[in-house]
């Protein structure tokens, strides 16, 4: 919960999860999420998972490990592009609405409609005046989705600052991360404590009994991964769903089939 919430702590490297012992963890879950997935489209349940938090706090990676075994079609993820001049004349969350999850869907935000509250707040997208009348009227908003069906989890992923540097510098100088630095990226950077006040108004008006903020420690990435997808699976009352039993069919007989004779473009075979 947000309310009496501790700093995170940078955990030391002798602390952290050793990847063997990561993806142990990990498979077991996978397979419980492959479970949830059956249920969910079995019983026609509609979840939603809002995932929010500071730059490198993690939300690609933890959505990654949370999406990797399942079908896109029944997990979906929203990561929406800054908006348009149009949907900026809109009600601010009515662009979210429509991705809100049918039956039998899971639908995922990176980063959600509290982007009001927290990004557009802090580097002046809006104004404060705009981000208090969000902030009142957006846990009405999310009791009416609460009220339709829909089962809402949100997510804070709080990383420290020494932490949040490690991961920063990491995009900077290893060239598998660059293209995930922006130039949004590093004025955020300078503003830890604006956000820190934002994410405080944010917890204290919209930390809700229907909707409540969950905030997880993701100094170490391992172990965030697991503790949320251990937690998303405890608020979701699934079942297995008996399965057939299944088996592989005979093959059809070639009959007149013959390979063909001509030279196929091969891929090099270099590895």
């Amino acid at each position: 919960m947000a309310k009496g919430k501790k700093k995170a702590a940078t955990a030391p490297e002798s602390l952290k999860l050793k990847n063997k012992d990561y993806l142990e963890h990990l498979r077991k879950l996978h397979v419980e999420l492959v479970k949830l997935q059956e249920w969910v489209i079995a019983k026609g349940v509609k979840v939603c998972i809002v995932f929010e938090g500071r730059d490198g706090a993690g939300k690609g990676g933890t959505i990654k490990a949370l999406t990797e075994r399942v079908s896109p079609r029944v997990f979906r993820v929203v990561a929406l592009p800054a908006p348009t001049d149009r949907e900026k004349s809109q009600m601010h969350v009515q662009r979210y609405l429509p991705y809100l999850p049918a039956a039998g869907e899971v639908v995922i935000f990176d980063r959600s409609w509290y982007n009001r509250a927290g990004v557009e707040r802090v580097m002046g997208f809006c104004t404060d005046e705009q981000a208090d009348k969000f902030l009142k009227s957006i846990p009405w908003v999310e009791h009416a989705i609460v009220q339709s069906g829909v089962i809402l989890l949100k997510y804070w992923l709080e990383v420290s600052p020494e932490e949040q540097t490690r991961r920063l510098e990491a995009r900077i100088n290893d060239g598998r991360k660059t293209w995930k630095l922006t130039p949004m990226d590093l004025k955020s950077y300078s503003r830890w404590y604006d956000y820190s006040r934002a994410r405080d108004e944010m917890f204290k008006h919209s930390d809700t009994e229907h909707a409540p903020w969950l905030v997880a420690d993701s100094n170490d990435k391992r172990r965030a991964r697991l503790n949320i997808i251990t937690d998303v699976l405890s608020r979701i009352p699934y079942e297995d769903v008996k399965r057939e039993k299944v088996e592989l069919p005979k093959r059809q007989k070639p009959g007149k089939y013959r390979d063909p004779d001509y030279p196929y473009k091969r891929v090099a075979a270099k590895f």
